[in-house]
């Protein structure tokens, strides 16, 4: 039986799921990338080559590789999940009845790794063909999406987040990814890999709306010895940190919660667009935002399942090295100077993925930060990121752990 169990940011890295970019890519234009929250276009077969470059690196390290496409398609051989996942996508409600009758049947006749491309790629009106006269089909255009593209599954670490020996299938705050929760969702109660595997799920597993709860797995960190930080950024809320640390004491899994106020922007959508671990003692943090004065909370577990809540007042840095049983931690900033720094900032030189203590993937073009890194004693393996990096999401961004070992 295979093992799920995440007991670190900076243990040996064993298993991980990856994206790698394809029709959800080739379908993002500049007229539609804002509202599937890209900054720009990319060329999807050079982004597919440096993700090739990714994977093979953590291979290389001893890392093994699971892709999305692949779970999807694995899951819905299973009749069960493939209903479950269209009841789940495809509805009345989305569609009006008579549209919706046809979409299902479409989708129902696909291989199964062609029906994973479209849940996940898209699928237009003109693909489809119907006939049956809906009014819905009928204020569409021919390149109009029935089903949209979900681009920002390239970035597995969002959705789902495995903290110790469980797993937070989150809610997300935006529609464009609201989708990818039940593709993720499916995979854990569905696939074989899965199925029988014993592992705790937090929160989000549920048919229901999460309203103000959403949680995004680029804002949880699991630092290890049973604390977990957290940053309520864009993306995250104080709701969705507590609904999380609320399934981490019950189960049992954490002791810690520790809680960072971010600014709401889009250059530090998640924590670890500012701030990852390298090593067990060792950071990686954009100062302008890391600052020690921004708002800090310790969650920790109360009487009768309640919280406690406790204001940190000697900043976030002191909270992580209580946390970790350490006299103090090292803090490597952003390289360059302020110009270089924002620079780099943007193309993820602080989101890094450990792979094992000390040994870090990122980006071959933030050449300040490795260099601060490297002068620090940290062992730095570089993949490209010309077209990847357009994406606004790293090394970290772009990969979910679902073992690792702890420290």
């Amino acid at each position: 039986m295979s093992r799920f169990y995440v007991g670190s940011e900076v243990g040996q890295l064993k298993k991980v799921l990856l994206h790698r970019p394809e029709l959800s890519l080739r379908r993002l234009t500049p007229s539609n990338c804002e509202g599937l929250l890209f900054d720009d276009v990319l060329r999807v077969e050079q982004a597919g080559k440096e993700h090739d470059a990714f994977q093979q690196v953590l291979r290389d390290n001893g890392v093994e590789v699971f892709l999305l496409r692949d779970m999807m398609a694995e899951t819905l051989a299973n009749p069960e999940a493939k209903s479950w996942v269209l009841d789940r996508q495809v509805n009345p409600l989305r569609y009006g009845h008579a549209l919706a009758k046809d979409v299902r049947s479409f989708f129902e006749e696909m291989s199964d790794k062609d029906l994973a491309s479209h849940l996940i790629g898209g699928l237009t009106v003109a693909e489809l063909n119907s006939s049956c006269g809906s009014p819905t089909l009928g204020v569409m255009n021919q390149t109009d999406f029935i089903l949209d593209p979900i681009p920002n599954h390239l970035f597995t670490r969002d959705t789902s987040c495995w903290v110790y020996g469980g797993v937070s299938v989150n809610p997300m705050a935006k529609p464009a990814r609201k989708r990818e929760t039940v593709h993720l969702r499916s995979i854990y109660k569905f696939h074989p890999m899965f199925k029988d595997a014993d592992f705790h799920t937090y929160f989000g597993d549920e048919d229901r709306n999460y309203e103000l709860s959403t949680i995004e797995g680029g804002d949880v960190l699991v630092i290890g010895k049973g604390a977990v930080l957290i940053g309520m950024s864009e993306r995250t809320t104080p709701q969705g940190v507590e609904h999380l640390a609320r399934g981490l004491f019950k189960t049992g899994q954490a002791t810690k919660v520790i809680a960072l106020e971010l600014p709401k922007l889009r250059s530090c959508m998640h924590l670890d667009t500012v701030f990852t671990q390298m090593d067990i003692d060792c950071f990686t943090y954009y100062p302008d935002i890391m600052r020690d004065d921004i708002a800090c909370w310790e969650l920790t577990p109360g009487d009768n399942e309640e919280i406690v809540f406790t204001s940190v007042k000697d900043g976030f840095v002191k909270a992580i090295a209580r946390a970790l049983d350490l006299s103090e931690l090292r803090m490597i900033p952003t390289g360059g100077d302020i110009f270089e720094a924002e620079r780099e900032q943007w193309n993820d030189a602080n989101n890094v993925l450990t792979v094992r203590p000390g040994t870090v993937v990122t980006y071959e073009r933030n050449i300040y930060t490795i260099k601060n890194m490297e002068e620090a004693g940290i062992n730095v393996l570089t993949i490209p990121g010309e077209d990847l990096g357009r994406g606004r999401g790293g090394a970290r961004c772009m990969s979910c752990p679902m073992e690792r070992e702890g420290i």
